[in-house]
């Protein structure tokens, strides 16, 4: 059931299930995510048989067409929302212009039906320790509410765990490059460095750079720096979090440095983009 907010008086609609059970899928009016941790389920999504072994993840909305057909030894939790959770307060000195507010962007293709692989991102083996920390975490703080940024909290980790699986699901095939990126959107939080990075491809620096420009654009450590930005100009829109408290979920190492590389990217200071975007952002 909704959760009724005690540090304010609303109600947060979302729902966290520690023991998923699908007797009840789809949810009404919600966005889906099931992380099947353990054993196996067969049955149909949107009309095609899926078997999805552990670790797999569901994303459902409330159209989806799924059957479950056989459970063997399944464990799974689940984490429903609002598409509303998905919007950030609308400012007061904006509501007569802009009568939304920002709305997070990140894992919307996750959840639509154009293409063969939609609401069935794959789990890598990397990512799934992340995956099980983040969902055990998110699901603590719907139960605790421990001070009056839960909420805020809670959209940290479904931008990080959204954020991750529409990553780990846009190539699925696994080239050097895509080891890497595997890697990356992994372990982002964390110090990397561009020797971890030609290990875990088995390339020399050269070779790596060479085949990231190509695929990406960019250097490989180039491409870490703009992944963390993107996650780091999500939290900023969507959260209250502290500037420290996102250089520290973003990888840096301290909160100055964040800023200078924030703004010698984007052109503006942090606290700059995060009045920005919540002042013009809309519902795309």
């Amino acid at each position: 059931m909704p959760q009724a907010d005690r540090h304010k008086e609303r109600t947060v609609n979302i729902e966290f299930a520690a023991v998923e059970d699908f007797n009840r899928l789809p949810y009404t009016e919600r966005f889906t995510l099931i992380f099947i941790t353990a054993g196996s389920i067969k049955g149909i999504l949107n009309g095609r048989p899926i078997s999805i072994c552990a670790p797999g993840i569901l994303c459902l909305t409330e159209d989806t067409h799924v059957q479950v057909i056989e459970k063997i030894n399944v464990s799974a939790q689940s984490f429903s929302f609002h598409p509303e959770f998905l919007n950030t307060a609308t400012l007061a000195e904006t509501r007569d212009y802009f009568p939304w507010g920002p709305r997070i962007q990140t894992g919307h293709s996750l959840f639509q039906s154009n293409n063969l692989y939609t609401g069935l991102p794959r789990v890598t083996e990397k990512a799934y320790p992340l995956l099980f920390e983040w969902f055990f975490v998110l699901g603590m703080e719907v139960q605790a509410q421990s001070d009056a940024l839960w909420v805020c909290r809670i959209k940290k980790y479904l931008i990080q765990i959204l954020g991750l699986l529409e990553e780990l699901n846009r190539n699925r095939e696994h080239s050097p490059v895509d080891v890497v990126l595997d890697y990356i959107h992994t372990n982002y939080p964390r110090k990397i460095s561009l020797e971890d990075l030609t290990r875990c491809a088995h390339l020399n620096r050269v070779t790596l750079n060479k085949r990231f420009q190509e695929r990406c654009g960019n250097t490989a450590i180039g491409y870490l720096l703009s992944h963390r930005l993107k996650v780091a100009c999500d939290l900023l829109t969507h959260t209250d979090m502290s500037l420290n408290e996102i250089a520290d979920a973003t990888g840096f190492e301290y909160d100055t440095y964040f800023i200078k590389q924030f703004t010698a990217k984007k052109g503006i200071s942090p606290t700059t983009y995060r009045t920005t975007s919540r002042k013009f952002a809309t519902v795309q």
